[in-house]
Formats: C-alpha cells, sequence, structure tokens
C-alpha cells in the first residue's frame, strides 16, 4: 500500500485550492465535502469535485474524497454521484463519524452496485473516521465491516465533544493540550483505533493539527502519533506538509538498522541459527518484521 504519510484536506467547492493541491508533495489528497463546505454550497461542491476530479492530474498522489456524514441529507447524493461519475479515479471513500458496522455495509453494498454498473475495475476503498465514543467502541467491528475498509482516522474535534472533554483551543485540534493534561491527552483513544487498525492489516491515520502557523506544535503532534503506530496524519494546510512527510519517513539512521536486521536474520537463517544477535542485543521475528516493513517503505520513497 502506497504511503500515506500526509493526507491533506482540501475544501470541496474552492476549484483554486485544487489545483494547487495536484501540485502538492501530499502523499493523499481528500477532496472534503462535509465540515469545510457550508450548507448552502454542498450541491456545487459535490459538483466540482466530480470537475476536479475529471480533469486534473492526479497519478503522483492517492486521491479520496470525504463524504458528509450518512445521517445527513446529503451523503447519499455524495456517495452515488462521486462514485458514478468518477470511481475510476479515486483510491477510497472517507466516510466520517461512523459509529457502527452498518455505516460500513450500507456504503459497501451501494458501490458493489455503481461497480458493477460502471465497469470500475479496482474496489473503491472506505476509509472510517473514528469520531465518537460510540465509534471507538465499534472500531473492531467497524474494521471488519468490509474488506473495502482499508484505514481508521482519528477524529479528534468531535471525539472530544463526544465525551464531553474541555475546549482548550479555538479548532479543537490538538493545540495546547499540555496547559490542561499533563501528558497526551488522547493517547488511550489514539492507542485503541491504531491497535484494531493493525490487527485487521489496515492504516491508522491521526487527526489534523489545528494551528498551521505553530510548526513546533505540529511537530510534537505527530512525533507522537508517529511513535503510537500512525501511518501519518490529516494538514489543513500546504505549510504542514512537509513536516508531516518528514516525521513519518524513515530517517537514515533507522534505515541503516533496519537493513542490519534484515541481513542478521538472513545470516542467521542460512546458518541454520534461530538466535539473531545485532550490535550486540538479542533480535527476535518482531524486530526483523518492522524492520522489514521499515526498508519497504524506505524503497518506495527511493530512499535506498
Amino acid at each position: 500500500m502506497k504511503p500515506r504519510r500526509s493526507n491533506l484536506s482540501v475544501p470541496g467547492h474552492l476549484k483554486k485550492m485544487h489545483d494547487k493541491a495536484s501540485a502538492s508533495p501530499a502523499d493523499v489528497i481528500m477532496l472534503d465535502l462535509e465540515d469545510s463546505v457550508p450548507v448552502d454550497e454542498k450541491a456545487n461542491a459535490r459538483t466540482q469535485v466530480i470537475d476536479s476530479l475529471l480533469n486534473l492530474d492526479w497519478s503522483r498522489q492517492t486521491v479520496t474524497v470525504r463524504i458528509n456524514a450518512l445521517d445527513s441529507p446529503f451523503a447519499y447524493r455524495d456517495l452515488l454521484e462521486v462514485a458514478e461519475q468518477a470511481g475510476h479515479i479515486i483510491d477510497a471513500i472517507v466516510i466520517p463519524k461512523v459509529n457502527h458496522p452498518g455505516d460500513i455495509h450500507f456504503a459497501d453494498r451501494l458501490l458493489d452496485g455503481i461497480e458493477s454498473s460502471r465497469k470500475i475495475p479496482s474496489p473503491i476503498g472506505i476509509e472510517a473516521s473514528i469520531e465518537t465514543a460510540e465509534g471507538l467502541s465499534r472500531a473492531a467491528e467497524i474494521a471488519q465491516a468490509s474488506s473495502r475498509v482499508r484505514t481508521l482516522v482519528f477524529g479528534i474535534a468531535d471525539y472530544s465533544a463526544s465525551i464531553g472533554a474541555r475546549l482548550v483551543s479555538i479548532s479543537g485540534h490538538g493545540e495546547k493540550e499540555e496547559e490542561l493534561y499533563p501528558g497526551h491527552r488522547w493517547h488511550f483513544a489514539i492507542s485503541n483505533m491504531v491497535m484494531h487498525a493493525k490487527a485487521h492489516g489496515m492504516l491508522a491515520i491521526d487527526a489534523p493539527y489545528g494551528n498551521f502557523k505553530d510548526a513546533d506544535g505540529l511537530r510534537r503532534s505527530a512525533v507522537m502519533a508517529c511513535a503510537l503506530g500512525c501511518d501519518g496524519k490529516w494538514a489543513i494546510h500546504p505549510s504542514q506538509i512537509d513536516i508531516i512527510n518528514e516525521v513519518f519517513t524513515p530517517s537514515a539512521d533507522e534505515i541503516a538498522l533496519a537493513a542490519k536486521v534484515i541481513a542478521a536474520n538472513a545470516a542467521a537463517k542460512a546458518a541454520g541459527k534461530g538466535a539473531i544477535a545485532v550490535e550486540g542485543r538479542m533480535v527476535d521475528q518482531a524486530t526483523v518484521r518492522l524492520a522489514t516493513k521499515l526498508w519497504e517503505q524506505a524503497k518506495y520513497l527511493r530512499l535506498v
């Protein structure tokens, strides 16, 4: 699966941002029909997103579309029209506020019919946003609801609201947390989501960092998410992409260590030995798997 280090959210109704996004260094461009689009622009945004998908060059990136919440009057038309007209271009549909596996079942069955009718060659994936206490409590069921589900995404603002957490910043997206809580306030929620994603072979993506002018805060947030096992992070502004890409890209030291682990494992197998030692330390097969995964990502990014 392609890396999804940086996931840039782009308002669906603003064409000029689509042009810039298609040329950006973000791994993923998410054309948004939900939170960033005013209610009176919903229909126009849908039309504009389809036009941009059909007429801009997305070949260098993964491209997704976030539809409106399934309990809104917009979602069914979002899903139907985008998938019918541009399903051969998009990698996945992002479904916000997924609370129940039934949400995934609905989208899955509808996409089955659209793909069959339009002869779309590759299955359209689903990214499920975990944004409520109910959604997190059912993350395992949601992850297993369809083979289309490729990614679980943490939605920090709506999750905060769903549990009645204190609001400490204007955006509600991660900044100033240290002023309220002596640690990582969302450690359990993100770790829980990551666990369910990885248990089913999926990616886990962290929420955006709301203050796009605070580069240091963004870096701290991204480093923490990476340490917890997230594969990437949403960005709400192009200025955030480089930092996110840097944090989620294997460093030269990490790549060198992975190479040593892989080489030592190969040598041990060739010699018929079960134990592996690297730099005077015993290494188990879990570490070998981590090293192999990192090496494969580095190869894809052309770092080796």
